[in-house]
């Protein structure tokens, strides 16, 4: 059946998405509209029943948020600042309770305390004005926070203009690509989203494959509660971005880039549809042996998943099916978007290209450790003393990020959350013996990701936080294998009883239910979910064991 809907989505292109058209069937008024979803299901001649399953499955689009007029932030910043339940309480005094949803994340973790309200996102400070955000006498409220570097600073201090950008992309297009490949292997550049899987190698597979139809997409879809890297990328970088993806099609071959950014970052949509005009009118170009280069970029507006920062979700979600993740092989390079080869990117990743090939591969090699090149962007939330956005090289010292970029911390703190809700779970004695590069985290049992650090105070129970995980994977489930779509919930149940009081979890049903997490799920939410749980119980036994027996 989704090959079927795939290949029907697929007749209609990127310029009339199935998806979009989804979106578009939901208005404040009425929610998800009956009639127009009958209206696209008969235009796409697919089943009633696929378009109401999609379009149900985004929190955005769901009904049950129907009625919704405010979301709070429910990200796991906000909830270890415990500022959720003030901010509730502020903006009940101007809604009905009933109309207030939640959210995960808006990328404000470094003040963790926002709000988003008739599509744009707010400091909860902004509650204050509530009275005139709903008169309309305001719309906007600018927030600001740290941005610093230590060392290149390739991303925070690197200033190309977009005029400069654009001179640098048509230069660019006169190059045979393979010496461009080139110069991004001799780079090192590895992924940014997590797995740092190196950049070339996706984009010489997708080159390689044989076909009439490529895309190159970028994950701008990934949030990780803790982490506002992206945000500030497309927010303030957009032109590097979309270089990336331009250049990344030129030498794979692609013609199509699609921008897939979360419904969480308005502003962000807003000018990175601006943003892709310039870049656009370039094309088509005639490369110097006389093929013409063509290159169009689109941005997507998602709906609200957590899954679909999976790549493989992300494509699902892009042609109009249910977000549910698909099994490997094939790959993306091979069977991507509408079937056809496809390079999925994230935004970090593709905002290195433009260093890469104006200094040269060589030079960006040098920065930062043998196996982990280059700089990387890391996020601290409101707990540090000096929290923000900052960018350090590869190898970089934890400890020195800690201490001497966040200032320290302004209470005492347990343990950090590093890399995402996925991430290792880092106890204080830990620091010393860890830096900011893939293979030093890895070797501790930890995971880098997209290198937000979360910090768990010492008076936050890290059961309740264990909890917040399990019923965060299980809200974000797409539901298609078992082990994630149960486990999660079957998780969050037995932590919920211990917490409640008077019983104890079987450590023997604990420990199978983790390993068959670890070892059944198909994609990182249900495998990746252990990894943070395993650190908890490894370094904080003292804390843990009454709820185990």
């Amino acid at each position: 059946m989704s090959e079927n809907v795939r290949n029907l989505s697929a007749r209609h292109g990127l310029d009339n998405r199935l998806f979009d058209r989804l979106a578009e069937a939901r208005s404040e008024e009425k929610g998800l509209d009956q009639e127009v979803m009958h209206q696209v299901a008969d235009e796409y001649l697919i089943g009633n029943a696929n378009v109401y399953g999609a379009a149900t499955f985004y929190d955005f689009l769901n009904p049950e948020q129907s009625n919704k007029k405010v979301f709070v932030c429910a990200g796991s910043a906000c909830m270890l600042a415990g500022t959720q339940p003030a901010l509730h309480h502020t903006l009940e005094q101007h809604f009905d309770p009933s109309t207030i949803g939640e959210v995960y994340c808006l990328g404000r973790c470094y003040e963790n305390h926002a709000f988003h309200y008739h599509g744009l996102n707010y400091s909860g400070q902004a509650a204050a004005q509530i009275t005139e955000l709903k008169a309309g006498s305001i719309t906007t409220i600018a927030d600001q926070y740290t941005v610093g570097s230590l060392g290149k600073g390739l991303l925070t201090a690197l200033h190309p203009s977009l005029e400069q950008t654009l001179k640098t992309l048509i230069q660019l297009l006169e190059s045979d690509p393979e010496q461009l490949l080139e110069e991004i292997s001799i780079s090192g550049l590895r992924g940014r989203g997590g797995a740092g899987f190196p950049l070339a190698i996706k984009l010489a597979g997708v080159k390689k494959e044989n076909a009439d139809e490529k895309y190159i997409v970028c994950n701008a879809d990934e949030g990780d509660p803790g982490a506002f890297s992206d945000r500030y990328l497309l927010e303030q970088k957009a032109h590097l971005v979309l270089f990336g993806m331009a250049i990344c099609g030129y030498i794979s071959g692609a013609q199509d880039g699609v921008l897939y950014i979360r419904a969480e970052y308005p502003e962000a949509i807003s000018i990175l549809q601006k943003a892709i005009e310039p870049f656009n009118r370039i094309f088509p170009h005639q490369k110097r042996n006389g093929d013409i280069v063509n290159f169009k970029l689109h941005v997507v507006k998602a709906q609200g998943a957590y899954i679909c920062g999976e790549e493989t979700a992300l494509l699902s979600s892009l042609e109009g099916l249910r977000p549910e993740v698909r099994t490997r092989p094939p790959f993306p390079s091979q069977y991507g978007l509408f079937g056809k080869p496809t390079a999925v990117n994230n935004v970090e990743t593709l905002a290195n290209v433009y260093a890469i090939l104006s200094d040269g591969g060589t030079t960006f090699k040098a920065i930062g450790t043998a196996k982990s090149a280059g700089t990387k962007l890391l996020s601290l939330d409101s707990h540090f003393n000096n929290p923000g956005l900052y960018e350090v090289d590869m190898g970089t010292p934890l400890s020195v990020v800690i201490n001497e970029l966040g200032g320290g911390l302004k209470e005492p703190i347990k343990a950090f959350h590093i890399g995402g809700p996925l991430g290792g779970l880092v106890p204080l004695h830990k620091i010393a013996e860890l830096t900011i590069d893939f293979e030093s985290f890895a070797s501790q049992g930890f995971l880098l990701g997209h290198a937000s650090i979360l910090s768990i105070p010492t008076r936050f129970p890290l059961l309740e936080y264990l909890e917040h995980l399990f019923a965060f994977t299980a809200h974000e489930s797409c539901g298609k294998c078992f082990p994630c779509r149960i486990g999660s919930v079957r998780g969050k149940e037995l932590l919920q009883k211990a917490r409640a009081g008077n019983y104890q979890i079987d450590r023997e049903l604990w420990d199978d239910l983790i390993d068959t997490l670890e070892k059944g799920s198909l994609c990182a939410l249900g495998g990746g979910l252990p990894l943070p749980v395993k650190n908890a119980m490894q370094y904080f036994p003292a804390e843990l064991g009454a709820y185990f027996k």
